[in-house]
């Protein structure tokens, strides 16, 4: 009898060396939406200014990553396309830790995005599939790994429910925590706001975000304490911090997606970071035009889902 040959999922951090990844999908990505409809500050200001992106111009942002990825020797999935659903942001369908795959609850009007991960965890042995209780809301924006420690960014507040940029709350946060007990985890909490792209945050990846070498990128005022800010400095030492400006938020400058320690994919309009990246940390910087895509409130990582990193 033919016996299934499983995916070994294994995730430990941002920056390992990526052997298998989940691109999101660019086709058949629907009509632009009503404002009212919109899911996120900077959709809602695409919506309203009237430079929400082409599906021409996503496609050909999307096919320059996976460009990328294929170069370094990067096994590529897509999910299906499903017609008029916008499916470039993987990384909310879904993250894996270690060797677990947790799946999102995500927003209603976005639940039929997960049928189109179907041949994905057909290879994905089920006992390593975790679905949580409705009550437990995150998106894999929010959960950033760095070994050890998980960091979560929640929203806890008593508006919780009336904002639509609230993504992940502290049941979600209690849950994983069950789940990984071995892990220290850590929660942070971060500022939202659901018309404005330059005064709240999405995810916690549009405000802080580890690189090789054990240097982060972060956006101090996306915090709502400032001891959350201060921890990751404590964490990384203010030495291998890049402060990220409000404008540099604004355009998702934290977002970027590490390929392996030294190999970062960044949108090729990030000057300032790209550069230092570089010279400063002696880092591999593949520049790719993405500015199109971070017009619907995400970048490169949010586009992403890996599924396996080496233990390098």
């Amino acid at each position: 009898m033919h016996k299934t040959q499983f995916m070994n999922l294994n995730v430990k951090n941002e920056t390992s060396t990526l052997k298998t990844v989940v691109l999101g999908q660019p086709g058949s990505i629907g009509k632009i939406p009503e404002p009212d409809h919109t899911y996120d500050a900077k959709t809602y200001e695409s919506v309203i200014k009237g430079i929400y992106p082409t599906e021409e111009s996503i496609y050909k942002e999307m096919s320059a990553f996976e460009k990328v990825l294929l170069k370094y020797d990067v096994q590529v999935f897509r999910p299906c396309t499903l017609e008029n659903c916008n499916q470039v942001f993987a990384r909310d369908v879904a993250f894996v830790i270690d060797d677990k795959i947790i799946n999102c609850n995500i927003i209603p009007n976005r639940e039929d995005e997960k049928a189109a991960y179907e041949i994905i965890y057909d290879q994905i042995p089920y006992n390593k599939i975790f679905n949580l209780p409705e009550r437990a809301h995150v998106e894999g924006g929010d959960v950033v790994l760095y070994n050890d420690f998980i960091f979560v960014g929640q929203y806890t507040d008593h508006d919780y429910s009336q904002l639509r940029s609230a993504r992940t709350n502290h049941y979600a946060f209690n849950f994983l925590k069950e789940i990984f007990p071995e892990k220290t985890m850590i929660p942070l909490e971060l500022v939202k706001h659901d018309t404005d792209p330059r005064c709240g945050i999405l995810h916690l990846d549009c405000a802080y975000m580890p690189l090789g070498g054990n240097k982060a990128l972060i956006y101090k005022a996306g915090f709502r304490h400032i001891k959350d800010y201060q921890l990751i400095l404590d964490i990384f030492g203010k030495e291998n911090i890049f402060e990220i400006t409000q404008e540099e938020m604004y355009r998702m400058t934290t977002n970027i997606f590490s390929i392996s320690p030294e190999v970062v994919v960044s949108e090729s309009s990030f000057t300032r970071l790209n550069d230092f990246m570089e010279h400063g940390w002696g880092l591999k910087v593949e520049r790719i035009p993405y500015a199109e895509i971070s017009k619907m409130g995400g970048l490169l990582r949010c586009s992403t889902l890996p599924l396996v990193r080496a233990n390098d």
